[in-house]
């Protein structure tokens, strides 16, 4: 599960995310405790409490004193709208400039995005 591209703390929080963000962890839904997830990978506990700390400082699990932690219930349209905004600043604005570098013309790129999720109109 884990690469050395970043801090494993990070790796835990951002899988964590992106499970409330697809959907395998529900709003209100129990997550593993830090002990469990540190048993589960074989990593120090201190490291998986970081994550959740992470975590709960993004408003994405909320602690239940002596129950556990649980996804927030904004949590997954929060995520969305974050990944929303890092799209358009990661990949569409970089797209448009690149386009109009190139000379091509929106109605072109509109046609071919239009082609490649067809039956969306929105």
């Amino acid at each position: 599960m884990f690469d050395d591209r970043s801090p494993i703390y990070r790796q835990i929080a951002d899988q964590i995310k992106d499970d409330v963000f697809r959907g395998r962890l529900a709003a209100g839904e129990q997550v593993m405790s830090t002990n469990q997830y540190a048993a589960y990978y074989r990593i120090n506990p201190a490291t998986a409490a970081k994550a959740f700390q992470q975590l709960v400082e993004e408003g994405v699990i909320y602690k239940r004193r002596g129950v556990g932690m649980f996804v927030d219930d904004g949590a997954p349209q929060r995520l969305r709208e974050q990944r929303r905004e890092r799209f358009f600043a990661e990949v569409l604005e970089p797209m448009a400039a690149e386009a109009r570098e190139l000379g091509i013309p929106v109605a072109d790129l509109v046609a071919r995005i239009r082609q490649l999720v067809p039956g969306e109109d929105r």
